[in-house]
């Protein structure tokens, strides 16, 4: 007779993952539901004397502890990702009673202790169907604690995750407003740095050559005739460094004709051919315009320094309230968004204003990247209301 083998769990990695998270339930409902009722037994019946209201606060800030503590178990044994809330919106030297009002109505941190309120009962149950299924169950054990944990999912995303749609936005938008601050005072250091490095000294180098030509006019005439000459030649580099930077800064050409005229001009001084297509009904609000430019022309400037290509292209249009740019090239490519070529700056700035920045660049070429902007009306552009 064949003997016969000893009954094994047929479970696979994740099914015990599943089972974990059951049987840690009630072990960790059981700390929530006490907190849950410390804090608001406490805080509520101590909220006529002083120090009432200031630990409710305090005890929802630790329900927001709990909320991540959940979110992480939920994220290491079901595999499932909820997305972090985000921060209150604390303002340095706003005082104590903005705190307390911003603490008392956190949305997050209600849902959190009623998440850990109405957990007991449902993780009772879910302890003991486990672990009855372990020692008499075991073949319809995958089954039970599957559907278990997919309730278990449900109720976490339901009550764990941030409140809309609205608050993810906020998040991202606090996230692109520090980026923006950034880059603003990043460009200032540089302007700051080009007129004190350049024109700067420069032209207190001329100043200096002409109190020396003014001291030999009588002496040697010719000497300071040679002199006046080549403080002449240095005006003149001081002056194209000063209109260097201005257009660093904002080109003439990009405010009075706008970005056709602008990226023309770019792409005649890039070192390959780029042909340049503007496809737009009407001119953008002067910041998109401004990004835009500056997005082009800092890659066509990788185009001339890295790209080792023949020709290149730029083209814009707008299509669906976007600003849609492309540039493409048909040099060896690898150009990536964590390389050295400023592009990461590049998605960075684009992303403060709620655009998008894409890099295609396989190896041995060719090399696209699309940049979208939100399509904004300039001023003048809009029509007077009747």
């Amino acid at each position: 007779m064949t003997a016969r083998t000893a009954p094994r769990f047929a479970l696979g990695r994740q099914a015990w993952r599943e089972v974990a998270y059951l049987l840690s339930n009630l072990p960790v409902a059981v700390i929530g539901f006490v907190y849950v009722m410390v804090v608001v037994g406490v805080g509520v019946g101590l909220s006529v004397t002083v120090v009432g209201l200031p630990l409710l606060a305090v005890g929802l800030a630790g329900a927001r502890v709990l909320g991540r503590t959940e979110r992480a178990r939920a994220r290491a044994l079901l595999g499932i990702r909820i997305d972090e809330p985000s921060r209150l919106p604390h303002r340095r030297g706003a005082g104590f009673f903005p705190w307390l009002w911003t603490g008392l109505k956190d949305p997050v941190a209600w849902r959190t202790m009623l998440y850990a309120f109405v957990r007991l009962p449902w993780s009772v149950l879910t302890f003991a169907v486990t672990l009855v299924g372990l020692l008499v169950l075991w073949p319809f054990l995958g089954y039970i604690v599957r559907g278990m944990a997919a309730v278990d999912g449900a109720v976490a995303r339901g009550l764990l995750s941030p409140s809309d749609e609205l608050e993810r936005r906020i998040a991202e938008l606090e996230s692109d407003r520090g980026v923006a601050v950034d880059t603003a005072a990043a460009d200032l250091r540089r302007i700051e740095r080009d007129l004190h490095d350049g024109a700067q000294a420069r032209l207190v180098a001329l100043a200096m050559d002409l109190g020396l030509a003014k001291e030999k006019m009588t002496e040697d005439p010719e000497a300071a005739a040679r002199m006046v000459e080549e403080a002449h030649g240095e005006v003149k580099i001081a002056l194209q460094e000063l209109r260097d930077l201005a257009r660093g800064i904002h080109p003439a050409v990009l405010t009075d004709r706008g970005l056709d005229a602008a990226l023309s001009a770019v792409a005649s001084r890039c070192t390959v051919p780029v042909k340049v297509s503007v496809d737009l009904p009407e001119r953008p609000a002067p910041a998109i315009e401004g990004i835009a430019y500056f997005t082009v022309s800092e890659l066509l400037q990788n185009v001339s320094k890295h790209a080792g290509a023949r020709s290149a292209a730029v083209e814009v249009w707008r299509a669906d309230g976007r600003l849609l740019i492309q540039v493409t090239d048909d040099g060896h490519g690898g150009a990536r968004l964590d390389g050295g070529t400023g592009l990461p700056g590049l998605e960075e700035r684009l992303g403060a204003v709620d655009g998008l920045f894409t890099v295609e660049s396989p190896a041995g070429g060719p090399t696209t990247v699309t940049a979208e902007l939100p399509w904004r009306l300039r001023e003048t552009s809009r029509p007077a209301a009747r």
